[in-house]
């Protein structure tokens, strides 16, 4: 019964986290399409040029005449464009914001034109549903996976392509951009970057204007399983044995850190992984949040790029708007999550105060629970009041 009650709170765990199943019990209406953005090339930030850039997108809802009635959803560090409906009918869930997406929603789409794509350096690179560019796509000029020869990309790099997606598209304005974690990152990216075409920015569970030294350094350990796994060798893996085990322990790790103890102390309590084997008794048996953590990670890493990870990570650290927050002019709305580890609420209150001192209309509503991180995703829903208020005014 143990291992039963365990492998369920595993599986549940692992869809929170990794695949981003949706708390919503019925799905945006229709099915929604898979599109692909190409460009031909694309120069970073850093003067790096990608060629044959690709990413998917998706939309909900009905583009005006006008085109404005636009906004924009940015997904989570292991997320993908699919933030709402389903693509299949057969489908076993919905896209990861499906609770607030959709007809008479938060984010309703039958006043809204809402589009979200995948962004650069995507991990799953391996779902046939994600289309992205990073270091698992071939040079071609060289015939060959760009493994570390890719060039470091930034958040700011992410909202350039989403940026010349929008352009493709004939959309000028942005009604609002939203999104959680890394989503609510690249939502503030886009207000420093493109002031004059963002009106509002929904950032759920960020860390407000720039990563801290602390989310450096956290992301950093995300990283290192990966890096000490020998099948990594420097990111030369292509062609042979992937480095599962580094990833399987970097997903392990980022899940306990996102997470509280009150919630995987529901979830899995000092419970043995398997009811006859006593950890006490041998090295080899393990309690279930050991033993349950572990495995989401295993089967996770069966469709995770271990570079793209990285480089992700990269990504994420060198967060920061600081120098260009006086550039901003949109009216924010951060709803962190109150027992998030990560991205605790203060960090949210900071940069308010930073953005109200230099006229920027901004609220802050905090999220109930004790999931965490988790919670800017599997309890969204208790934040359409304050959505809702928010795209009105």
């Amino acid at each position: 019964m143990i291992k039963s009650r365990t492998s369920a709170r595993i599986f549940a765990l692992a869809s929170i986290v990794l695949a981003a199943l949706s708390a919503s019990a019925h799905a945006y209406d229709g099915l929604v399409k898979k599109e692909v953005f190409a460009m031909p090339s694309y120069t970073t930030v850093s003067g790096k040029t990608i060629k044959n850039l690709r990413v998917g997108y998706e939309s909900y809802g009905t583009l005006n005449a006008a085109k404005d009635n636009v906004i924009l959803i940015c997904h989570f560090f292991t997320g993908s464009s699919h933030a709402a409906g389903k693509y299949k009918v057969e489908d076993a869930a919905p896209g990861y914001w499906d609770a607030i997406i959709g007809s008479g929603k938060a984010i309703d789409t039958d006043k809204y034109f809402v589009i979200s794509s995948d962004t650069l350096l995507n991990v799953n690179i391996k779902d046939p549903n994600v289309t992205t560019t990073g270091p698992s796509t071939i040079d071609p000029d060289t015939g060959k996976p760009y493994g570390m020869a890719f060039p470091v990309v930034s958040f700011r790099d992410f909202v350039n392509v989403q940026k010349s997606l929008l352009d493709s598209l004939g959309i000028r304005k942005l009604f609002a951009v939203a999104g959680p974690s890394g989503g609510g990152i690249q939502a503030t990216e886009w207000s420093a970057a493109y002031p004059d075409m963002v009106e509002r920015v929904i950032a759920v569970i960020s860390p407000g204007l720039e990563i801290d030294g602390y989310g450096v350094g956290m992301l950093n350990l995300w990283s290192m399983p990966i890096t000490l796994d020998p099948k990594w060798n420097n990111g030369d893996y292509y062609g042979r044995d992937e480095p599962l085990e580094g990833v399987a322990q970097a997903i392990k790790l980022l899940t306990l850190t996102l997470s509280t103890n009150a919630g995987m102390g529901k979830r899995f309590g000092r419970n043995w992984a398997a009811p006859d084997k006593d950890p006490a008794v041998a090295m080899g048996d393990l309690y279930a949040i050991e033993d349950g953590l572990y495995k989401a990670g295993v089967a996770r890493a069966k469709t995770v790029d271990a570079n793209q990870f990285l480089y992700l990570v990269k990504a994420n650290q060198l967060f920061s708007v600081a120098a260009d927050v006086k550039k901003i002019k949109a009216k924010f709305l951060f709803l962190p999550a109150k027992s998030d580890p990560l991205f605790p609420p203060w960090m949210a209150r900071r940069s308010a105060e930073t953005l109200k001192a230099q006229g920027n209309a901004v609220e802050v509503v905090e999220l109930e629970g004790d999931g965490g991180h988790y919670d800017g995703i599997f309890s969204i829903n208790q934040a359409t009041p304050a959505i809702k208020a928010f795209l009105a005014r």
